[in-house]
């Protein structure tokens, strides 16, 4: 399994239709000035977050449940920031929507720009023939309250390609998260 370079990731890009929307190279600067970079590195591809944000809430003291997840414990919001109260996290999603080829499987790390600030972010690997906006769990880890940045990078998508095509990909068994557009919250 090897990791996929720049040249690639713009091919696949283009080719393929691997990322839409796609940018071929790093974006550093916006109409407001300097902003956290995105786009396609050495050996990955900087993913943006929307503006569509699903903020974690206590007011009816739920349990957090993976099979019984109670979609009344956040707050949306749609803004071109969102600020994370201390010690809790929110869900977003990508810009970007992605099609994974049936040979490779993308590990997802955060931005370092954030790492360093206590912000986590985490995203599960992205599976063979998986498609659509990748959810992202962004966690405060501070007693402070955090500000996330809409269209910009927050994380660095690695694609490994295998060499051999798995028997059975995630569009083959019918994964639950196939196809999702927004921001999903946990199905059981």
């Amino acid at each position: 399994m090897a990791i996929k370079s720049d040249r690639w990731i713009r091919r696949m890009a283009v080719e393929q239709g691997m990322i839409d929307p796609f940018e071929p190279g790093q974006v550093r600067e916006g109409e407001g000035g300097r902003m956290i970079s995105y786009g396609t590195s050495s050996y990955g591809y900087d993913v943006r977050c929307a503006d569509e944000f699903k903020i974690f809430t206590n007011i009816n003291s739920a349990v957090v449940d993976p099979k019984a997840f109670d979609s009344n414990s956040f707050v949306d919001l749609k803004s071109d920031v969102c600020i994370i109260p201390p010690n809790s996290f929110a869900l977003a999603r990508t810009v970007e929507y992605f099609k994974i080829p049936r040979n490779v499987l993308t590990i997802c790390l955060g931005k370092s720009t954030y790492a360093r600030c206590g912000i986590i972010v985490n995203v599960t690997p992205l599976e063979p023939e998986w498609e659509g906006h990748v959810t992202l769990e962004f966690s405060n880890t501070t007693p402070l309250p955090a500000k996330i940045y809409a269209n910009e990078g927050v994380a660095q998508i690695l694609f490994l390609e295998s060499d051999e095509v798995c028997e059975t990909s995630y569009r083959d068994r019918g994964g639950k998260y196939q196809g999702q557009r927004g921001v999903t919250l946990p199905k059981s």
